[in-house]
């Protein structure tokens, strides 16, 4: 079926069909092999090149396509600059609740935005100030702020 057809052509139409396949699954990065095959494909056709030049040519063009485009094509899955963009409990480390219900080693309750939470840590009573450490399922582990000196 293709035995008649020119290698450029071949080249071409490979990089055609890898831009297609970009089209229908996309994040393989096939856009830069295809991209390179279509290249490839132009210099066979305009130089008449040999088997191992055009093997030659397609991977320094996939690499240069890789490394000098990489950077428009977008970034990585999971590359983000909040790393606990989605980790809502760990964002919670670090903040302050009020106490409503007393808080020790074994329990207790936290306000904390509009909600109350159950808690261990402290030892803190009834309108203490906690900051939250760590978080434990949806049990918030809390240590007592550091209090003011009466004046």
């Amino acid at each position: 079926m293709f035995g008649n057809l020119d290698p450029g052509w071949l080249w071409a139409i490979g990089g055609v069909v890898l831009l297609i396949a970009e089209v229908i699954a996309p994040g393989f990065f096939l856009v830069f092999l295809g991209a390179a095959a279509l290249a490839t494909g132009l210099f066979t056709v305009l130089f008449d090149l040999g088997t191992a030049a055009q093997l030659g040519l397609f991977a320094i063009y996939s690499l240069l396509f890789v490394l000098v485009f990489k950077r428009w094509y977008g970034e990585p899955a999971g590359a983000s600059a909040d790393p606990m963009l989605n980790d809502r409990a760990a964002r919670l480390v670090g903040r302050s609740a009020t106490v409503v219900e007393s808080v020790d080693e074994h329990g207790g309750r936290v306000h904390l935005g509009d909600s109350d939470w159950s808690a261990r840590g402290g030892p803190a009573g009834p309108g203490d100030k906690v900051r939250i450490t760590a978080v434990e399922g949806n049990c918030l582990i809390v240590e007592r702020g550091a209090t003011l000196p009466p004046s």
